[in-house]
C-alpha cells in the first residue's frame, strides 16, 4: 500500500498560501516605481528641457509684451501692483505640473502595454497602490521641474517671499497629485500612444487657456461672463489659486477644498478604470492580475 502524499491531504494544498506583502513589500514596490521614473527623467534630459521652454518663453517674451497692456490691479494675495511676469509665475510653474502629469500618463500608456507596468498590474500588489506610487513618482519629478523654473524666475526678477518657496511645497504636491489623477484616467481610455497626443490637446489647452493661469478672472468676466463660468469650474484655476496663495505665504481654502476634492474623484475614476474585472482595463481584455 503506498503512503499517503501529506502535501495533497494538508490544508491547503489545493491553493498555495499566499504570503503578505507587508509594509516592507509595499516600500519596495513605491520605491522601484519611482526610481525608474526618476532614472527615465535623468536620462531623457530633453524631457526636463521641453518641460522648461514652454513656460519660459511665456516668461521672456509674451510677459514682456503683455507687460503695458495687461497691467494688474490689487488683487488678492498680493498687497500693491505687481507686473504681468510676477502674475503669471504661478501659473506657468502649474502649468509644468500639468504637462508633467500628461507626460507621466503618456509613459504609463506605453507602460501598461509592454513595459513594466505590464508585469505590476499582475502582481499581487492592489492597483491602488500601484497608481498611487505612479502619482508619487510623478509628482517628484514635477516638483524638480517647478523649483527649476521657480530659481529661474528669480534670476529674472520675479520676487517671491524667501518663505513662500517652502510654504508652497504642499501646495504644489497637491496640485501634482490632482494634475496626474486625471492623467491616469484619461490614459485609461487610450490605448494606442498615437492617439494620446490628440487627446492632451483636447485637456492641455483648455484647461490651462480657461483658467487664471494668464489673467485675472475679473478681466475674463468683463470680456466674457460664460468664460468666466467655465474658468471658474476649471479645476486647474483652484490648483493656480491655491499654489498662487501658498507662495505669498496665504492659505486659500476654497481652492484647496476642490483640488484636493478633484483628486480624490479622479483618483477613484483611475482605480475603477483599472480594475481588471469591472474597469476599462477589464472590457479591453488588459492585464488581469490576482490583485483586488
Amino acid at each position: 500500500m503506498s503512503r499517503p502524499d501529506r502535501r495533497a491531504t494538508s490544508p491547503g494544498a489545493a491553493e498555495a498560501p499566499r504570503r503578505p506583502l507587508g509594509a516592507r513589500g509595499y516600500g519596495i514596490c513605491l520605491a522601484g516605481i519611482v526610481w525608474r521614473e526618476v532614472l527615465r527623467f535623468v536620462q531623457q534630459k530633453e524631457r526636463f528641457l521641453s518641460a522648461l521652454v514652454r513656460p519660459l518663453v511665456w516668461l521672456f517674451i509674451f510677459a514682456a509684451g503683455f507687460r503695458s497692456a495687461l497691467g494688474v490691479s490689487i488683487i488678492p494675495p498680493y498687497d500693491t501692483y505687481v507686473l504681468y511676469e510676477v502674475y503669471v509665475t504661478p501659473g506657468l510653474a502649474v502649468m509644468i505640473q500639468l504637462f508633467n502629469g500628461m507626460q507621466s500618463s503618456l509613459s504609463m500608456v506605453y507602460d501598461r502595454e509592454v513595459g513594466s507596468m505590464r508585469v505590476l498590474l499582475t502582481s499581487p500588489f492592489p492597483r491602488w497602490w500601484l497608481l498611487f506610487s505612479k502619482l508619487i513618482a510623478g509628482v517628484a519629478v514635477s516638483l524638480v521641474q517647478v523649483y527649476v523654473f521657480l530659481a529661474v524666475a528669480y534670476a529674472w526678477g520675479v520676487e517671491i517671499p524667501p518663505a513662500g518657496y517652502v510654504l508652497a511645497l504642499p501646495a504644489f504636491i497637491i496640485t501634482g497629485f490632482m494634475l496626474g489623477a486625471i492623467g491616469l484616467v484619461i490614459s485609461s481610455l487610450v490605448r494606442q500612444l498615437e492617439n494620446f497626443a490628440s487627446v492632451m490637446n483636447f485637456v492641455i489647452f483648455p484647461m490651462f487657456f480657461a483658467s487664471s493661469a494668464l489673467y485675472p478672472l475679473w478681466r475674463v468676466r468683463d470680456a466674457s461672463e460664460a468664460l468666466y463660468l467655465v474658468c471658474l469650474v476649471n479645476p486647474f484655476t483652484h490648483a493656480v489659486e491655491f499654489a498662487r496663495f501658498a507662495l505669498y505665504g496665504q492659505f486659500e481654502p476654497l481652492s484647496c477644498a476642490i483640488v484636493v476634492g478633484t483628486t480624490l474623484i479622479f483618483f477613484t475614476l483611475a482605480v475603477i478604470a483599472y480594475d481588471p474585472g469591472r474597469g476599462v482595463m477589464g472590457l479591453r481584455g488588459g492585464p488581469r492580475g490576482d490583485a483586488p
